[in-house]
C-alpha cells in the first residue's frame, strides 16, 4: 500500500468520485466530482476505473508529500502545480519520488484540478460512494464528510507506471467561450417573451456566490409569469430562477427538491465546463434538444476508449 501525506490543504480540497445514486428519495444528494470529464481523464491516465476516488482541488492550496516513490495523474485546471518547485502541466501522469512535494497554488486557467492515484484513493463507502458532501456529513476519508486536512494520509493500493498525456485534441478546452447547451424544461414557456430572448441572447457573469451546491449567474432579470409551483425533484444542472430573476445552476451538492421555476437543465458536458469557470467569467446559453444532448454525450464517452 502506498501513501501520500497532506502538508497543506483548504476546505475546498475534497475526496470525490462519481457520486451517490439511488438515494435521492431519502433526501441525500448526489455529490461527486463537479467536473466529471477531468476526473475521468485523471483516472484514464493511470488505467483506473473512470469513477475511482480522486482529490478535487478547487482554486489551489493543496500540497502532498510522497512517503514512497509513486505514479500519479493530474487533469483539469492549471493551478500552477509544481514538484519541488519545478512546474508540472496538467493532463498527464507523472512520477513523484519519495519525499518529494507536489504543490498546487493558484488558478492560472480553470477552477478545479483532479489528482488521481493508481486504483483510486481508499476511503469508506457511504451509501455506495466515497464522495464528500460537507453539508450532509457524508463521504471523505473518515466517512463523515470532512474536507482533506493537513496531516491526513491518503492510501491507495493499485499499481501503475504509466507515463502518458491526454492527447491535445481530446483535452477539454478550458478557454472555450462556446455557449452552454441547455435542455429546455417544463416551465420555459411561462417566462416572459423578453426573458426568453435575454436567456439565449445576452451574456451572463459567474457570481462570486458559487459553491458545489450551485453557481449564481448575473445578468438581465428574468420574469416568471406562471402560477406558484409545488416543490419537485431537481436534476443535476437544473437552472432555477428565484424571485430576484438571477438564474442559479444547481451542481452536485444541490438540494433534492425545490419550488423555483426552471429554464431547464445544462447537459453533463456543459455542466463540466461551467464547473471550471471563475467568478467574473462570462457564459452564454444555447437551447438543445434532449436527443442531441444524448448523442453528444455518448460520442464524448467514446473518447475514453
Amino acid at each position: 500500500m502506498s501513501r501520500l501525506r497532506i502538508e497543506a490543504s483548504t476546505p475546498l480540497c475534497l475526496l470525490q468520485d462519481a457520486g451517490r445514486f439511488g438515494v435521492r428519495h431519502l433526501g441525500v444528494t448526489q455529490g461527486g466530482a463537479a467536473d466529471w470529464c477531468s476526473m475521468s481523464w485523471a483516472n484514464w491516465l493511470l488505467g483506473n476505473e473512470l469513477d475511482a476516488a480522486v482529490i478535487e482541488i478547487t482554486l489551489g492550496g493543496l500540497a502532498v508529500v510522497a512517503e514512497e516513490e509513486c505514479w500519479l495523474a493530474l487533469a483539469g485546471a492549471d493551478l500552477a502545480a509544481r514538484i519541488d518547485g519545478q512546474p508540472l502541466a496538467p493532463w498527464r501522469s507523472f512520477k513523484l519520488g519519495k519525499g518529494q512535494t507536489l504543490q498546487l497554488t493558484q488558478p492560472l486557467l480553470g477552477a478545479r484540478a483532479y489528482l488521481a492515484a493508481p486504483g483510486g484513493f481508499q476511503a469508506p463507502q457511504v451509501l455506495g460512494s466515497s464522495a464528500t458532501v460537507v453539508r450532509e456529513e457524508l463521504g471523505g476519508l473518515d466517512g463523515m464528510g470532512l474536507p482533506l486536512a493537513k496531516g491526513a494520509v491518503l492510501s491507495y493500493c493499485g499499481e501503475s507506471r504509466l507515463l502518458r498525456e491526454v492527447p491535445l485534441p481530446l483535452q477539454p478546452d478550458l478557454k472555450s467561450n462556446a455557449p452552454l447547451d441547455l435542455v429546455l424544461g417544463a416551465q420555459i414557456g411561462q417566462f416572459s417573451g423578453q426573458s426568453l430572448f435575454d436567456v439565449f441572447n445576452t451574456t451572463w457573469a459567474v457570481d462570486s456566490r458559487a459553491d458545489r451546491m450551485g453557481i449564481r449567474l448575473l445578468g438581465s432579470a428574468l420574469h416568471y409569469q406562471g402560477q406558484p409551483m409545488i416543490s419537485e425533484g431537481i436534476p443535476l444542472g437544473a437552472v432555477q430562477v428565484p424571485p430576484d430573476g438571477q438564474p442559479i445552476v444547481l451542481l452536485n451538492d444541490r438540494q433534492t427538491i425545490g419550488g423555483y421555476p426552471r429554464l431547464g437543465a445544462l447537459t453533463p458536458l456543459a455542466l463540466a465546463r461551467l464547473a471550471q469557470r471563475l467568478p467574473g467569467d462570462k457564459v452564454r446559453f444555447t437551447p438543445v434538444m434532449q436527443e442531441r444532448a444524448w448523442h453528444d454525450h455518448i460520442n464524448y464517452l467514446k473518447s475514453y476508449l
